[in-house]
């Protein structure tokens, strides 16, 4: 699908009491035990928010997220209610919430990203540089940047505050905040999702070469696979066609946006990657958006 909705930096409804504003994702409690997730447009780039929207990325995001839940609800259940976002706002409010928003059950959030890498890149790959080792996962000698990895790795990473960057942490680390049980269980969890993901997308032309879940508790105690999933907010994607072992191949995602602040420049200096961000050129807007695109079009072939 083509999003034609009008762009969203900032969800303003009126009829649900905001809970918080994410990087993405504007949450409203909707009772006591679901959340409304509304899926701006904002691009966030070294933890600071962007002032311009990516036109249709909210959309985009949500649409991808509810095909992978699809795709994955064998191996584990996901916090959709199934309803309406639509029916839990006020009519004036349906056109900020209709393809972007998604109504889940209010869970107890694991304070863990769950990490799971099959290739080596980013600060995983800087980690190998110094140590051979990722997250105290210890990996074969000789490996390049964007190797293939023997079997996909578990790192975990705790989550940081809002502008904070989230910590690369040990498996052992994990079993101290959550105990043994669980934290084998989302390891476990989490490299067979990666596993079957990558079958998908691999099938579309796509190398998912890293990508991190999240996961709640319910009432009862049952872990649920929850946020968003496989997007290119959350997983680096790689066009399969141009990946080469030893160099970054081009992803889906904002690496675009990444590499262009890179280059910025604020009253004449290199911006220093806080807050305010510099505007963001029209074009750069465009092919980030159609990066998003193409990600969501090859993936639904």
């Amino acid at each position: 699908m083509t999003t034609s909705a009008p762009s969203l930096h900032t969800s303003s409804l009126k009829s649900l009491p905001l809970l918080a504003r994410g990087k993405v994702r504007d949450n409203y409690a909707v009772g006591t035990d679901r959340i409304l997730m509304v899926a701006s447009d904002r691009l966030s780039a070294f933890d600071v928010i962007m002032g311009e929207p990516i036109p249709g990325k909210g959309v985009l995001l949500t649409q991808m997220a509810l095909f992978w839940f699809d795709k994955l609800g064998h191996l584990v259940p996901n916090h959709l209610t199934g309803e309406a976002p639509e029916s839990v706002v006020a009519p004036d409010e349906v056109a900020q919430v209709t393809g972007r928003s998604m109504l889940v059950k209010r869970l107890k959030p694991i304070p863990v990203e769950a990490v799971v890498r099959g290739y080596l890149a980013g600060s995983g790959w800087q980690e190998y540089q110094q140590n051979q080792a990722v997250c105290g996962v210890a990996l074969p000698p000789g490996l390049k940047n964007a190797s293939r990895l023997p079997a996909p790795i578990f790192t975990p990473a705790a989550k940081a505050e809002a502008g904070e960057h989230d910590e690369n942490i040990t498996f052992e680390k994990v079993v101290e905040i959550v105990g043994p049980d669980l934290a084998a269980r989302i390891r476990d969890i989490s490299i067979a999702i990666y596993l079957a993901a990558s079958d998908i997308a691999r099938a579309k032309g796509i190398i998912i070469a890293d990508t991190k879940f999240e996961f709640g508790l319910d009432e009862h105690g049952t872990l649920h696979l929850m946020d968003e999933v496989l997007t290119p907010d959350s997983s680096r994607f790689w066009p399969a066609e141009s990946y080469r072992e030893g160099s970054n191949p081009p992803s889906y995602d904002k690496q675009f946006v990444r590499d262009w602040l890179e280059q910025a420049l604020v009253d004449g200096k290199p911006w220093s990657k806080t807050p305010p961000a510099p505007r963001l050129p029209k074009e750069v807007v465009e092919k980030t958006a159609a990066k998003y695109q193409e990600a969501w079009d090859r993936l639904k072939g």
